[in-house]
């Protein structure tokens, strides 16, 4: 089945009045000017927009787009709207995105606030009033949240089993994993080395953090495969300095004297 499209006949009158356009134009134009006219086309019964172009290097393919419109019966066109538009080529800027699209790791700097969603499958409801926790505090989770507070466990929110492992991947792959060269190289992996502190919960079974201040990764989390040349079994040779080797003289030689 076919949709029968509307035929716009252009107005007349409204094509006639290109000054007027014009001059609603320049009436706006207090930084980018009105250069020539481009074309006139019909939008409805005696309602028709002008296009002029835009003289200014900032603004190359804009086109001011003034509608004109006469009212029915009625011989004097006026104007409707009076708008900058991009044409063909026109320089425009890129497309919104949401903040929470564009955020990045390492973006959170000081005085920067990031609200955890709720839905935000990294973290469950702790152990201070379960589904509840989010909710309104009744009055019966008053009790519970003072003891679980003083044991400190008082936490609205956990890491859930999806954050811990999201968390893990990133790690493993990241610069503390093992699939670097610095580990390729390394004496030894972080689990023998006396300055790998290891992760406290089920992270600690492959996680840690590092404590030499001289290794790349230190207060960094490193997997206990990762390495690097500042392992504590690295040891530096007993003899601060190497003796020359003793030189032998064997081309001169010595008077003795005999009684």
């Amino acid at each position: 089945m076919s949709v029968a499209t509307k035929t716009i006949e252009l107005d007349a009158a409204c094509a006639a009045a290109v000054d007027l356009a014009r001059a609603a134009a320049e009436g706006r134009a207090d930084v980018a000017g009105v250069g020539e006219h481009l074309a006139v086309v019909g939008e409805d019964s005696r309602v028709a927009t002008h296009y002029f172009a835009v003289e200014h290097p900032g603004y190359h393919g804009w086109r001011w787009a003034v509608t004109v419109a006469r009212a029915a019966r009625a011989r004097v066109v006026t104007v409707s709207e009076v708008v900058m538009l991009p044409g063909e080529g026109a320089l425009l800027a890129p497309a919104w995105v949401p903040w929470s699209d564009r955020i990045q790791a390492g973006d959170v700097t000081p005085g920067v606030l990031m609200p955890t969603a709720d839905n935000d499958p990294r973290v469950e409801a702790g152990f201070t009033g379960g589904d509840s926790a989010r909710d309104t505090e009744p009055a019966e989770w008053a009790a519970t949240r003072a003891v679980v507070a003083e044991l400190g466990l008082g936490r609205e929110r956990v890491m859930s089993q999806y954050g811990r492992d999201e968390a893990a991947d990133r790690w493993v792959e990241g610069e503390g994993g093992p699939h670097n060269e610095m580990t390729k190289q390394a004496p030894g992996v972080c689990q023998g080395c006396a300055y790998f502190v290891r992760l406290t919960g089920s992270l600690g079974r492959q996680f840690g953090v590092c404590a030499n201040e001289f290794s790349p990764q230190d207060a960094h989390v490193v997997t206990v495969d990762h390495g690097c040349g500042a392992h504590s079994d690295v040891v530096e040779p007993q003899r601060g300095v190497d003796l020359p080797r003793p030189v032998w003289d064997t081309i001169s030689t010595d008077d003795l004297l005999f009684d």
